[in-house]
């Protein structure tokens, strides 16, 4: 069995890490929200705190079955984008979907996933 190594090099004068910066907020906000359900662990944690309708401070460690650090990690990510809110309450933090924050990501994924619909016919 062979290993394959690849090493890759970035030329930052031809483009940086991310470049975000020339892209408008809307196309920013979606490319943000799509990497909510770029991993099956953020989408499972999702259904989660959907299915149970409150928040959350047990384990999810149990409910996901990953390791504490990894969800905790996502958990983070979700939060940061908007997703889901922690309350902390004692030593626990409680996590529950940003109803508001939803609505707003449905809109706008809805919006960008139905641009096909003002298509008048197929281009190949």
């Amino acid at each position: 069995m062979s290993t394959l190594i690849v090493i890759l090099q970035l030329n930052e004068k031809v483009m940086g890490v991310s470049k975000t910066e020339i892209f408008i907020d809307e196309q920013n906000r979606i490319a943000v929200f799509a990497k909510a359900f770029g991993h099956p662990a953020r989408v499972a944690i999702l259904q989660h705190l959907f299915k149970i309708d409150a928040c959350f401070c047990g384990d999810l460690v149990d409910e996901i079955g990953l390791a504490q650090p990894t969800i905790s990690q996502h958990l983070k990510e979700l939060k940061s984008m908007g997703l889901i809110r922690g309350n902390a309450e004692g030593t626990s933090v409680c996590y529950c979907i940003d109803k508001e924050n939803w609505a707003a990501m449905k809109e706008l994924m809805s919006d960008f996933l139905n641009q096909d619909q003002s298509l008048k016919e197929d281009c190949c």
